[in-house]
């Protein structure tokens, strides 16, 4: 097999595997429960955790997780052949998990919005970098209580924390944390207009504080 036929496989199962939605299998593992009925309508983690608690979401978001984790450091480094597309497999295979989870080819193109499935493959990249992103995100959803603009100002700081501590190779990582940043942006564009709107609703805990 070539390099070039291996990475191809690889980017595609990795798309695959963000195609197995954790809101999805929990759903039916609990009698069928479709959370893209519920809420928001997203197949994700904060709308799991708030149309079905706090056990529901937690799962659903460790399922989530996980995928991003195995694509970006598993599925893409073991047993791959030496080739100069190594270096790039790793963050080529984190975007289409992302991707994947976004728009899961098993459920109709219609997923979550890809943070937690992002923050896994983060960690399967470069695990410190996640540590920034991941205070920006508590910073502003206690300052705000928008979970959604906690997730852009954080997917934001990731490309920050790429420039800043990133080992070589760099430009993979900086690449993958660059186009997370526009793709993150791009699907919590309707959190957006409705935090212009003021319709936007925030976490309870942080509500009173934020308003």
């Amino acid at each position: 097999m070539t390099p070039v036929l291996d990475a191809t496989l690889r980017v595609l199962l990795a798309y695959l595997l963000g195609s197995v939605l954790g809101s999805m299998i929990v759903g039916r593992l609990r009698g069928g429960v479709d959370i893209r009925t519920l809420g928001s309508g997203n197949a994700g983690g904060t709308n799991a955790l708030r149309t079905q608690g706090k056990m529901f979401g937690i799962v659903v978001l460790l399922i989530d997780f996980i995928k991003g984790w195995v694509a970006a450091a598993w599925l893409a480094t073991v047993a791959a052949p030496e080739s100069p597309i190594r270096e790039w497999l790793p963050a080529l295979c984190a975007t289409a998990v992302v991707i994947g989870h976004v728009y899961p080819v098993w459920f109709g193109f219609r997923g979550g919005k890809g943070i937690a499935t992002g923050a896994g493959a983060i960690v399967g990249l470069h695990a410190v970098l996640i540590v920034p992103a991941l205070l920006v995100w508590l910073a502003v959803l206690v300052l705000s209580g928008y979970v959604g603009l906690s997730s852009i100002c954080a997917a934001l700081a990731l490309v920050a924390a790429t420039l800043l501590l990133q080992p070589e190779p760099f430009a993979p990582s900086l690449a993958f944390t660059c186009v997370a940043a526009v793709f993150v942006t791009y699907t919590h564009r309707g959190n957006i207009r409705r935090m212009c709107s003021g319709t936007e609703s925030r976490v309870r805990r942080f509500s009173r504080g934020a308003s």
